[in-house]
């Protein structure tokens, strides 16, 4: 009785001390600082943020929960967050300069912290903080409620829920800014030069990935292995489109680096390992401005494409006004040549162009035709042009190479047409087989339409169709923006060597008929399909299941990745 008594009076104290937050009230009324205590209140602290630590401190922004697991509460309370998690919490650009300085902007205000160090700056003004910008395992954490108070948001800790709540302080402030240039930043790579092949898509595919990558990492990857060493029957002047770039990416059968794999030298060496794993590309709605604009200030330029009618070294187009490096095409024709999308002016004055145009704005543009087009390679191209902004690719998602060891696939040219029941939801599967003793750890599929929710689920041990009726859920989630994307499960799932398992996604894409992406012999481009080397089913609800490959003549664009045990 005596023991039961002990505890109850140690919780009294714990939770009196907690509320106290480490001051105690005087006699006179004055808060201070009580010194006797110290040694309690301290055991106390350590006591708070050991349960903080043990359980998943949840973030919300505005109502919204941010999924993370890269946030953890300090000794002295103060939450801590990845920089990462910043960027859509905030919707705000957070960057990493020189391995040392970590820059986060929204709007017209940029703060900048540094390294081991307790002062940041907001717009050139110090400021003081309690604990400073560390980097454990390579990521940058930060003081949320010091990140919080210098975009305006209000910040509260709700210890019962174990959650952070912060809240906009200004809901109806724009958080883009009017005009915005990726060069400023040291966010783009260099200009590139196509020559007369017809590898505009490759190069400006790559260029995007370059400028995902900037300013934390510098590379230059090689198009000639993108445009020679794909699963299309492609050559060199076949041209292509952002599709067949993500194929390849998703694939991992690149990028290579431009110096393994030199351009226009009509030699693609075999067996070179990509140097980067691509596992996110964000496919923007059509003309969609304003989304372009945040994934360009987020994650970096966006491709997209244009009706060219440049000819020639001179450059001479009725629709394009050299002087000013500015280009407005009003009309019918289609897209036909892939440029890169680096900001945005949106007062840019529509008499900077030949052709008149409805009104101010345009989009700074990076080409591919070398440094003497344009404005050392880059032109502006109005917001009114009749093809900008239709097809939109960004990469968000660029990993290093040792995220995953090995990936299951069926369709490695990728997303070429899709499948369902005139309905805006379907379930489908694939089934591969464990090379060896390893973790399910992630799934990659695409997502065709805006707002896509998902469940996925595993079947560890597939004997038959009948295999896929005793799924279990492993994770479910919503997708804002039609791409691929590459969904990590939770804990892993063990799988022994030699075993069949399957992957399945229900997946939900509101206004769409056909919402399964699948790979297919569409056109002589896409003739090396091979239907041999999947085993892909399809299901309305999840009672009945088709195999695909048989009966529909198709692969199902669903991957598995798994590491090693």
């Amino acid at each position: 009785m005596k023991r039961i008594r002990k505890y109850i009076i140690m919780t009294v104290v714990i939770v009196t001390a907690y509320f106290a937050k480490d001051f105690f009230v005087g006699t006179d009324g004055q808060i201070v600082k009580n010194q006797e205590h110290t040694g309690d209140l301290k055991a106390m602290d350590e006591l708070v943020v050991y349960h903080a630590n043990k359980e998943k401190i949840n973030l919300q922004v505005d109502g919204k929960t941010i999924d993370t697991n890269l946030i953890y509460m300090q000794k002295n309370r103060e939450i801590m967050v990845a920089s990462s998690v910043l960027s859509d919490a905030f919707r705000c650009a957070v960057h990493v300069y020189n391995n040392s300085k970590l820059v986060m902007e929204r709007y017209n205000t940029i703060v900048e912290f540094m390294k081991d160090s307790k002062r940041y700056f907001i717009n050139g003004q110090g400021r003081e903080m309690e604990l400073p910008l560390v980097c454990i395992d390579g990521v940058y954490y930060l003081p949320l409620k010091t990140a919080a108070s210098a975009l305006g948001f209000r910040y509260q800790w709700d210890a019962q829920g174990n959650c952070v709540q912060l809240g906009n302080q200004n809901q109806n402030m724009q958080f883009l800014p009017y005009k915005y240039d990726l060069r400023d930043k040291n966010r783009v790579s260099d200009v590139k030069n196509q020559g007369n092949a017809s590898t505009c898509w490759a190069l400006a595919a790559l260029s995007a990935v370059e400028s995902c990558l900037l300013p934390e990492e510098s590379l230059t990857l090689a198009p000639d292995h993108m445009n020679h060493r794909n699963s299309f029957s492609l050559s060199e002047n076949s041209g292509g489109e952002y599709t067949m770039a993500v194929a390849y990416l998703t694939a991992w059968q690149g990028p290579v680096l431009e110096e393994e794999d030199p351009y226009g030298d009509e030699v693609s060496p075999e067996g070179l390992k990509p140097r980067k794993h691509v596992q996110e590309a964000r496919f923007i709605e059509s003309k969609n401005y304003s989304r372009i604009k945040e994934m360009i200030f987020k994650y970096g330029a966006v491709e997209s494409s244009i009706y060219s009618t440049i000819q020639g070294n001179t450059y001479h187009s009725k629709y394009y006004n050299q002087q000013n490096a500015a280009y407005c095409y009003v009309g019918k024709e289609k897209p036909n040549h892939e440029i890169l999308i680096i900001g945005w002016d949106d007062s840019y004055s529509k008499s900077n162009f030949s052709m008149e145009a409805e009104g101010d704005g345009a989009f700074i543009c990076q080409n591919s035709w070398g440094v003497d087009f344009g404005d050392k390679g880059v032109f502006y191209v109005s917001y009114y042009d009749t093809n900008i902004g239709i097809y939109n690719v960004c990469y968000t998602g660029v990993d290093d190479v040792d995220n995953y060891d090995n990936i299951y696939q069926s369709d490695l040219c990728g997303w070429t047409g899709h499948l369902g029941y005139e309905r805006e939801n379907a379930l489908f599967a694939n089934v591969y087989t464990a090379k060896e003793e390893e973790i399910l750890s992630a799934v990659g599929f695409y997502a065709l339409g805006k707002d896509t929710e998902y469940n996925l689920y595993v079947v560890e041990n597939f004997q038959d169709k009948i295999s896929l009726g005793e799924r279990r859920m492993v994770k479910s989630g919503y997708l804002e923006d039609p791409g691929f994307y590459t969904i990590d499960i939770p804990e892993g799932v063990l799988l022994e060597k030699d075993s069949k398992f399957a992957v399945i996604v229900e997946i939900k894409t509101p206004g769409s008929f056909f919402p399964v992406a699948i790979e297919f012999p569409a056109s002589k481009t896409t003739s090396r399909v091979d239907l041999e080397d999947g085993e892909g089913y399809i299901s309305l609800s999840g009672n009945t299941w088709e195999w695909v490959e048989e009966k529909q003549g198709c692969n199902l664009c669903l991957k598995a990745y798994t590491k090693e045990k």
